[in-house]
């Protein structure tokens, strides 16, 4: 392995990981402009905590959890700040012990990845969770939560003995950040007025669908860090044959469920939803990041596209159960990242039915309990939701002391 491959491998996850992290910016739009305007300085405010919280806490403890415990374990090793900052540290590949890349940029490339998965939960929880309440659970989803189930699988544990395939996350990621928040939703309850009598579920708009599209269209972009970057290494031709693959797939889903969310929403609502297309774009890209490599391109479009159609049944099944989720995150997430886990082994041949199905029930079934016990543990420590009058008048007064949006108001003077 020459020095020059080296420097070029490190170089471009450390690129990968900038897309990524632009992804940030990508959640904290799209959320901003599907929630009520006298919440978005509190989503704002919560987006750019929490990428902060889990660049920390994985700095801290995450990172080693995931990464420095043996192989076929459950319960991983607990160590602090990376495991070694006084050495000069590389992944290495292979028998050979050749250096494959830094490991300060596999550091880089995987935080951003935590903070993907924390700020799914952001947009389910909107409106009406307290900000510190949310903190708190970010400090224990970044620092613990997250990284055990990603030992299991990408750290060498149970899961990755069994056969489990997610190329780039879209259960590890995307399902476990979706388990999180559904079992934030079920402690703190629905937005008022959300639900009627009768089954009565009523439209609660956004405030700004420029902002909202915007949102959709930097994920999208991150999206090609997000896989691109998974594959590892690009200095030889095998792997930038593969990452070529890899982009190409990822726009195709994307593009698959975009036409397959706006086709459907026409078809049934009879209109042609934004909302659901701008889901059914994100469904796409979850739908193909557990393998973006092995479909062809009409294959991955056709992935997305099915990913398309069942986020929009899921926002409407789970309305009909009460589940109130502001920005459409555990189906876009949750329910489609079940299906990208599930859709490997169509194009996969080394990946099988029964090996995805314990990966799916491993994951969600350990983020979800730990997560319901943290969000019980909060509530009883300190609550989670604001005040009737607070949810009312609106979250940025209440949490932030200011408005995103000051000049909608009548002056009172």
């Amino acid at each position: 392995m020459t020095e020059l491959a080296y420097a070029l491998d490190t170089f471009y996850f450390l690129v990968c990981g900038a897309l990524v992290m632009w992804m940030a910016a990508g959640f904290s739009m799209l959320e901003a402009g599907l929630v009520r305007s006298k919440n978005t300085a509190e989503i704002l405010t919560k987006n750019i905590s929490l990428f902060a919280i889990a660049c920390t806490m994985y700095l801290l403890v995450g990172y080693y959890l995931m990464y420095s415990s043996g192989a076929g374990g459950v319960i991983p090793s607990l160590g602090f700040l990376l495991g070694g900052e006084n050495t000069v540290e590389a992944v290495t590949a292979g028998g050979d012990g050749a250096p494959y890349y830094s490991a300060r940029a596999d550091f880089f490339f995987q935080v951003v990845f935590v903070a993907t998965a924390m700020s799914i939960v952001s947009g389910a929880v909107a409106e009406r969770m307290k900000l510190w309440a949310f903190l708190v659970f970010s400090v224990i989803m970044t620092g613990f939560i997250y990284p055990v189930s990603g030992y299991w699988t990408w750290g060498g544990g149970w899961l990755a003995e069994v056969g489990f395939s997610d190329y780039a996350g879209s259960g590890i990621v995307h399902m476990a950040g979706a388990a999180a928040a559904l079992a934030g939703v079920l402690v703190l309850g629905p937005r008022k007025g959300k639900y009627g009598k009768n089954g009565a579920v009523y439209a609660i708009p956004g405030a700004n669908m420029p902002l909202a599209t915007l949102g959709t269209f930097v994920l999208w972009l991150g999206w090609f860090g997000f896989n691109g970057g998974s594959e590892l290494k690009v200095s030889d031709v095998s792997s930038a044959n593969n990452m070529a693959q890899v982009l190409v797939n990822t726009n195709a889903a994307a593009a698959g469920g975009v036409i397959a969310a706006l086709i459907l929403a026409k078809l049934w609502f009879r209109k042609a939803d934004l909302t659901m297309a701008l889901n059914g774009a994100i469904a796409g890209l979850v739908s193909i990041t557990a393998d973006p490599l092995s479909p062809s391109a009409l294959g991955a479009t056709l992935i997305g596209g099915f990913g398309g159609l069942l986020v929009v049944f899921s926002i409407v099944t789970l309305d009909k159960l009460k589940l109130d989720d502001p920005v459409g995150a555990i189906s876009a997430h949750g329910v489609v990242g079940i299906w990208g886990v599930l859709a490997v082994p169509l194009s996969n041949s080394s990946a099988n039915f029964g090996a995805q199905l314990i990966g799916i029930f491993g994951i969600f079934t350990w983020v979800f309990v730990a997560s319901l016990i943290v969000w019980l543990i909060i509530k009883a420590a300190m609550g989670v939701r604001v005040s009737e009058e607070e949810e009312y008048e609106g979250v940025d007064l209440a949490e932030c002391g200011l408005e995103a949006y000051p000049e909608f108001n009548v002056s009172k003077k």
